[in-house]
């Protein structure tokens, strides 16, 4: 711990002012975050992507990435305007824990205590397991919340999935949102306790648990995005696990090769642990050659959007989507969406990504899979509001929540073609 001290004020020190620092284990600096002005639409959008930037915000003729120098040189020849974005708001530093004025988030050890807490008093309801281990050694955990909790009963299952990305720490709070939800309204609320009844649901809190701590270890925010697996032959670490998917991965200019990129999609399908964990998890739900899962939610932040696939091509519909498909899934998403004001669209609207997961769930074994980008809208905040929003913005989403989970037998029935689909299994 020597020259501890020293190190935390150099971290404060730079970044005041908008610069991140090398991590622990001596690769180079993440990126910096800039705002592109210019690009207007999903094929200018998908360029600045392409470049390797990660588009961290979409506004009606700019968008905001995190980049390094060669990913903004890169931007800037095809003819964009370039400048710095500032960092977080400054807050009092908590090395190794969020500052202290964000102490209402939940670190890694919180969430696992506070997960224990909701299953120890709702122990009839709810149950915690385990799936895998993340690049690091963290234990990657599932919670199932059902009446039956102990037996695989027939019934249809949905599936939340939270923090892919390492700095959107919001999804957590998320994660543990619809638990407190779920559990603490059993018995309470009858649509509560019709859903719990009829429901087999499943709620993974932390996908990505190493780059969730190492965001938050260094005394500031560090902007952090991929896991942290080590990249054979190269100073960088990480890959993104939302390019890892094995579906469609890498085939469209919508993720990046480079070590250095925050979009890095490894150097294979599922090469992150994390990532393979969770992929062979839900495989394990097909019984009796039916996967049993029938809609997810994967949570992020930010940008307040509720996505439905495809992300890897700007068409609406696609080999292994049909038109009813399509219909089905933006009637929901819509649906979802006027609950919670979030803007509601096709994933490719925004701009291309390839090896995305819910591609690869609908892609493999249609499971009707939506993305929520939750608060805010804006870079300020960007990834890090005040703890005094983890309430509010979680509580928005509770009635689209509670839709998806209705929906969930057959979505179908929100177009009104239930009798052409719903009790038939579909081959993908």
């Amino acid at each position: 711990m020597r020259g501890r001290p020293i190190m935390v004020l150099v971290v404060l020190a730079l970044s005041c002012l908008g610069v991140t620092t090398a991590g622990a284990s001596g690769e180079p600096p993440p990126s910096g975050r800039y705002r592109v002005q210019g690009p207007s639409d999903p094929r200018e959008r998908s360029a600045v992507a392409a470049t390797g930037a990660v588009i961290d915000q979409v506004e009606a003729a700019s968008v905001v990435v995190t980049a390094g120098e060669a990913e903004v040189e890169a931007i800037r020849r095809l003819g964009y305007t370039v400048t710095t974005v500032q960092g977080p708001p400054s807050r009092e530093a908590s090395p190794f824990d969020f500052p202290v004025a964000d102490s209402g988030y939940h670190n890694y050890a919180e969430t696992i205590a506070e997960i224990d807490r909701i299953v120890a008093a709702h122990p009839t309801i709810a149950r915690r397991s385990g799936y895998g281990t993340s690049a690091e050694g963290r234990a990657l955990v599932v919670v199932k919340i059902s009446d039956n909790v102990g037996t695989d009963e027939n019934e249809p299952e949905v599936l939340f999935t939270h923090h892919q990305h390492a700095r959107e720490h919001l999804s957590v709070e998320m994660a543990l949102y619809i638990l407190h939800l779920l559990t603490d309204g059993y018995g309470v609320d009858r649509r509560i306790t019709s859903l719990v009844n009829s429901r087999e649901i499943w709620v993974m809190p932390d996908l990505n648990p190493d780059g969730g701590e190492y965001d938050i270890s260094g005394g500031s925010y560090r902007y952090w995005r991929k896991n942290r697996q080590p990249n054979a032959g190269s100073a960088y670490v990480g890959t993104d696990l939302n390019r890892n998917w094995a579906y469609r991965w890498g085939c469209c200019g919508g993720s990046s090769g480079l070590t250095s990129s925050g979009s890095y999609r490894g150097p294979a399908p599922e090469s992150a642990p994390e990532v393979r964990a969770v992929a062979n998890w839900v495989r394990r739900r097909v019984v009796g050659g039916v996967q049993q899962i029938r809609a997810a939610i994967d949570w992020h932040s930010y940008g307040e959007y509720v996505l439905w696939p495809y992300g890897f091509t700007y068409a609406d519909t696609a080999p292994g989507m049909t038109r009813d498909d399509r219909d089905a899934l933006a009637a929901l998403g819509a649906n979802m969406a006027s609950t919670n004001g979030y803007a509601a669209r096709q994933s490719s609207d925004l701009y291309i990504a390839d090896g995305a997961i819910d591609d690869w769930m609908w892609g493999t074994y249609k499971i009707f899979v939506y993305t929520f980008e939750m608060y805010p809208i804006t870079a300020s905040p960007g990834f890090y509001p005040p703890d005094e929003q983890i309430r509010p913005q979680t509580a928005r989403n509770r009635e689209a929540v509670l839709r998806l989970l209705e929906y969930a037998d057959c979505v179908y029935r929100i177009i009104g073609r239930q009798s052409a689909y719903c009790g038939v299994t579909r081959t993908p």
